[in-house]
């Protein structure tokens, strides 16, 4: 209809323009990496909302859901337990007063580190970008009926969010994604009343779904209480790797902003993934006897009550899907860019130029970035496969980056080790048909059934076998190679610890402006190798009062479920 694309070009054209606005700020690729770092809380929590949000989720939570019942929530509630301690890294990425995490591994670990997670994350990024585009793909084949094309959608909404990535940098990502995320709430809840009305509420859907597996928030077939716990503990060892944790916490004005966005915007993300997940249960409920494809649930419940609802809601639909594609890929681009550009173009191909270059530099290598996201969009097999090689690749430098916060004895070669000990942990426990490797085809018969999920090594096990290798090698070779030295590591150490002030200069990565005293060295454990700071009482309230919300939201879900 006329009024839905009157809807979806209004918002485009309206967004765009306040990006595209956002370039007046830009004055240097700090700035454009990483912002003038004023947002308060508010923007912080939008920005972390809008990053941590997209389309790929909520239709990869509705697909599961429609193939493994209520459990599918865990596809993004892995993250859901290691949101109290986004509030203790918050003030730690802060503190370190870098443009990327590659900065901090630069200074850490060394040159040949921080090309490493350079490339790693320039990989991973990627891979994100096209897992969002496959999943928007899907969703709007199915809300339009095949009449929008998705590849002109994809490549519509990609130039309008490279246009004011690459104009405003992060400025106009933070500043777009305020409205952004306040449109993909609307995203997350749009559909859900009218679905859940048309089956009854929840005592019709309960009635129409048998199988009361379908209602457990662990399914003892698949996603069981260990599959929960590991990829909690995979998820939270891969937050640190995630490029775009550093511009989450960074851009803040201070730490406690920081610390207030990362931790309000990634709960809000769990409150709206309990509807996509009862939305997906409607799915099944609707679809059980259609041949359905899982990605296209989300899309299907869309296109069919949205215009019988009210005309221009079908539109208003499509301008939120394309919000949280907007809002995510901005990121994703910048960081990417700000990766290469920062930590392998300008110390190895081209170092001492100007600003100007080297901000003409990080906008081409975000084209090129969104780029390879594209192709990789039409070469994954579904979300859920793309969603779950993401959480796997995110995890394999975690364990180097962890360490490195609070072991001092931990060194440049056992973070080589232990990445590439991690990938080949993961490889060699895979089925790669591209080299003609099969681990299961040889192995998963002397396996234990325990192991096992439909005859082959299952997930939250190959999660396990890949972190014990990458921690076992980590400690082994950083105690069997030369520790790193002391006065390097003190003023590190010095920078972590010392909290930073609102309207404090920009200075070199993981170094004090000039005048500031590092605070003192007040710690856990008393020993010189071990750097586990004394938390403050801001730091233990707030880490509490967060898991008491992973506590309610857990009961909040289990009693909509029992309803």
């Amino acid at each position: 209809m006329l009024i839905d694309w009157l809807v979806i070009a209004v918002y485009l054209i309206g967004v765009t323009a306040i990006g595209v606005y956002a370039t007046r700020r830009v004055k240097s690729s700090s700035n454009f990496f990483i912002s003038d770092r004023s947002f308060g809380k508010l923007t912080m929590t939008f920005f972390s909302f809008g990053t941590g949000t997209n389309t790929d989720q909520a239709v990869s939570v509705a697909s599961k859901t429609y193939t493994s019942g209520a459990s599918g929530i865990w596809y993004q509630w892995l993250w859901l337990f290691s949101t109290p301690f986004y509030w203790l890294l918050a003030p730690l990425f802060r503190r370190m007063r870098a443009v990327t995490t590659a900065d901090y591994l630069l200074v850490r670990y060394g040159q040949s580190v921080a090309v490493l997670f350079a490339l790693v994350g320039m990989i991973q990024l990627s891979v994100n970008i096209g897992v969002v585009l496959k999943a928007s793909s899907a969703m709007i084949t199915a809300v339009s009926g095949g009449s929008i094309s998705p590849e002109i959608a994809i490549f519509a909404m990609t130039v309008l969010f490279v246009v004011y990535g690459v104009s405003g940098g992060l400025n106009a990502a933070i500043i777009t994604d305020l409205i952004q995320g306040v449109m993909t709430v609307i995203l997350s809840f749009l559909i859900l009343p009218f679905a859940l009305s048309a089956v009854g509420g929840m005592s019709g859907l309960r009635a129409s779904i048998d199988n009361p597996e379908m209602f457990s928030i662990v399914a003892p077939s698949e996603i069981t209480t260990l599959y929960v716990v590991v990829i909690a503990v995979n998820g939270l060892v891969g937050w640190v790797t995630s490029p775009y944790s550093m511009a989450m916490c960074a851009a803040g004005r201070s730490e406690y902003d920081a610390r207030v966005g990362v931790v309000a915007g990634h709960f809000l993300k769990r409150l709206c993934t309990i509807a996509w997940v009862l939305t997906g249960m409607v799915g099944i409920a609707l679809y059980v006897d259609a041949n359905t494809n899982p990605d296209q649930v989300y899309g299907l419940l869309a296109r069919d009550f949205l215009p019988a609802i009210a005309p221009g809601l079908v539109g208003l639909f499509i301008a939120s899907m394309l919000a949280a594609v907007m809002s995510s890929c901005d990121t994703f681009m910048l960081s990417a860019a700000a990766l290469f550009t920062e930590n392998v173009y300008k110390p190895l191909i081209r170092p001492g130029r100007d600003e100007r270059h080297y901000l003409l530099i990080g906008r081409i290598a975000s084209v090129l970035v969104v780029g390879s996201g594209i192709l990789i969009a039409f070469g994954l097999s579904s979300v859920v496969a793309g969603l779950e090689l993401f959480w796997i690749v995110q995890a394999m430098m975690g364990v180097a980056i962890w360490t490195s916060f609070f072991w001092r004895r931990a060194t440049s070669s056992a973070a080589w080790a232990s990445t590439l000990c991690g990938f080949a942990a993961w490889f060699l426990t895979s089925d790669v048909a591209l080299v003609g490797w099969s681990f299961n085809d040889q192995f998963a018969h002397l396996l234990p059934s325990f192991m096992l999920h439909e005859g082959s090594l299952s997930l939250p096990w190959q999660m396990i076998i890949y972190l014990v290798v990458g921690f076992v090698v980590m400690i082994g070779v950083s105690l069997a190679t030369r520790a790193p030295g002391k006065e390097r590591l003190d003023g590190i150490y010095e920078t972590l610890r010392t909290p930073v002030g609102i309207g404090e200069p920009e200075v070199a990565p993981l170094t004090l402006p000039p005048g500031v005293k590092p605070a003192e060295r007040s710690v856990l454990i008393d020993h010189p190798d071990f750097e586990l700071m004394k938390p403050t009482t801001t730091t233990v309230a707030g880490f509490l009062i967060s898991c008491a919300v992973v506590g309610l939201l857990i009961g909040l879900f289990v009693w909509i479920l029992r309803i």
